[in-house]
């Protein structure tokens, strides 16, 4: 009989060992799931943060650019003519609409056609008196702007 207590001892011991093992494999896991779940919501928040960064340097760095003009220009209440807005894409909207090139148009405007293209892609934007030539060839239809650009 010994010999035979002797023997349950080790598998005993092996069975514990095992059965211990495998509880702390099954315990490390859900830790691990846990930590991964979270590393994975703090990725996005981080995600997230940078690009509310970075759309707020954006709209400080147009906000900047926009008060230098000001500054530049002798203030906000520095003109007496009536203030001219711009937008890109309706100066391309009526480019597109009367069938002419950006060449053709900078023509009746007195710039290069690729001012006109920096001009609708928001890469630049025309100065004041730029913008009352612009507003003068707005007014014009497609036969009327092709008689300017004959004449």
């Amino acid at each position: 009989m010994a010999g035979r207590h002797n023997a349950a001892m080790p598998n005993i011991a092996s069975i514990l060992k095992s059965e211990i093992s495998r509880v702390a494999r099954k315990e490390a896991r859900t830790e691990i799931e846990t930590l991964k779940k979270a590393s994975a919501s703090y990725r996005s928040a981080i995600a997230e943060l940078r690009r509310q960064v970075a759309s707020l340097e954006k709209e400080l760095r147009r906000l900047t650019k926009g008060s230098a003009r000001i500054v530049a220009a002798g203030g906000p209440e520095d003109g007496d003519a009536t203030k001219r807005r711009f937008s890109a894409a309706r100066l391309a909207a009526h480019r597109s609409k009367i069938g002419i090139s950006a060449a053709s148009y900078g023509q009746l405007v007195g710039v290069s056609g690729q001012t006109i293209y920096h001009w609708e892609q928001g890469k630049a934007r025309p100065r004041a008196a730029q913008l009352e030539l612009l507003a003068a060839v707005r007014g014009l239809t497609a036969r009327e702007a092709v008689e300017r650009l004959d004449a």
